[in-house]
C-alpha cells in the first residue's frame, strides 16, 4: 500500500477550501493512472478501471462500495460490461480534498497491493 493510501482521512466540513490545481498537480503524480476531470464545473478525480467481463466489474464496484461505507466518503462508480469508471470529488466543498487523492489511491490499492 502507498503512503498515500495509508494516510488517515481527516473531516471535510463546509468552508474548508478545495485543493488547488497546483496542490492537485502534486498529488496526482502519487496516483498516475488517475486523472482530473470536471463534473457541474467542479474538479474530481476519475479513473477508468478495465474486467474480463461483468462479473469481475461487478465485483470490484462492490469492493470500492466496501471501502467506501468504512470510510464515509462515497464515490460516483459507473458499472458496465468490463469497466468500472470511480469519480472522486467532496461534494461538501465541493472539489477536490485530500481526501479524495487518498481514497483514490486505496481504490488502486485494491487491485495492486
Amino acid at each position: 500500500m502507498s503512503a498515500l493510501a495509508a494516510e488517515a482521512l481527516n473531516r471535510c466540513r463546509k468552508g474548508t477550501p478545495p485543493l488547488t490545481l497546483d496542490e492537485c498537480a502534486v498529488l496526482l503524480e502519487q496516483i498516475p493512472d488517475w486523472a482530473l476531470a470536471e463534473h457541474d464545473g467542479h474538479p474530481i478525480l476519475e479513473r477508468r478501471y478495465s474486467f474480463a467481463d461483468f462479473a469481475c466489474a461487478l465485483a470490484f464496484a462492490n469492493q470500492v462500495g466496501a471501502l467506501a461505507e468504512a470510510a464515509d466518503h462515497h464515490p460516483m462508480l459507473q458499472l458496465q460490461w468490463g469497466a468500472v469508471r470511480v469519480q472522486w470529488w467532496t461534494h461538501v466543498i465541493p472539489g477536490l480534498h485530500r481526501n479524495d487523492f487518498i481514497m483514490a489511491a486505496r481504490t488502486g490499492a485494491l487491485l495492486d497491493p
